[in-house]
């Protein structure tokens, strides 16, 4: 049998699955150690046991002057801002996106725009939001906006470009006005693809977040990382780094569980 018609059973795709994780684990303990091994007082690579050490400390002691977990209160400030940003991106694109993808007039006049919005860097603008927006929440959540809008919108209208023709003569045929024909057959049809176009765009958008806390914010996850790094402390740098990287997946896996409820037909293939 050709490799490419072989699928490996529930047992040893959750091994494969695996493997990568243990692979890297394991590179870091050895590297770890030959560090240790020759300076104990090494701060790059510190043991895995310090760091399981460290994450208990930060999840559950309070801080000494507020008494505050401050893990939980830089990752309270991160999600509403990640939320929101997102939120508001999704909510956009998901407008435009249908306008743009509907309405020739619309299209002509704001695709190539979208377009050449697209290729601008998010982080170059950072500067201009701070200067725009201020230093506060505003600035931000715009930065995330402004970061995975673009995508989102050209993804959607292509989206809408794709939908049978037919289909849409049908619902003319009806009767159903323009705004009823976005109602009632376009926007069912993308709202899956919105789902996946988020997706993809997280990575993106915590980047953005994580830039943005670093420059110029008091709580959150991303300035909690540049604030000790001047104290080289690795341990509670990676700690924050793998606990954003968990909340990042349980995101993508709760969006991808609702999308599979919500439209059991679609295939997943994200």
């Amino acid at each position: 049998m050709r490799l490419i018609n072989r699928r490996p059973a529930r047992p040893m795709a959750v091994f494969l699955a695996a493997l990568p994780f243990v692979a890297v684990g394991v590179a870091y303990w050895i590297g770890s150690e030959i560090r240790l091994s020759a300076n104990p007082a090494d701060k790059l690579l510190p043991a895995p046991e310090t760091i399981v050490a460290t994450a208990k400390q930060l999840f559950t002691e309070g801080d000494r002057r507020s008494g505050q977990i401050l893990l939980w209160a830089d990752t309270l400030a991160s999600l509403r801002r990640l939320f929101l940003g997102v939120g508001l991106a999704a909510a956009l694109a998901t407008t435009i996106g249908v306008l743009i993808g509907m309405l020739p007039y619309v299209r002509r006049t704001l695709s190539d725009f979208v377009a050449v919005l697209s290729m601008v860097p998010p982080l170059a603008l950072l500067p201009i939001l701070f200067i725009v927006f201020g230093l506060g929440e505003t600035s931000k959540v715009v930065l995330i906006v402004v970061g995975i809008t673009p995508f989102i919108i050209r993804d959607l209208s292509q989206r809408v470009l794709d939908i049978p023709h037919e289909e849409i003569v049908k619902a003319q045929t009806l009767g159903a006005s323009t705004g009823v024909i976005a109602l009632r057959v376009v926007l069912p049809k993308i709202i899956p693809r919105l789902i996946q176009s988020v997706r993809l765009s997280l990575g993106a958008a915590w980047l953005f977040l994580i830039a943005a806390e670093a420059v110029a914010a008091e709580s959150g996850l991303g300035y909690r990382i540049f604030l000790v790094r001047r104290y080289l402390a690795m341990d509670i740098i990676l700690t924050y780094v793998i606990w954003i990287t968990l909340l990042a997946f349980l995101i993508d896996w709760a969006l991808k569980a609702a999308s599979r409820a919500a439209f059991p037909w679609l295939e997943e293939s994200l």
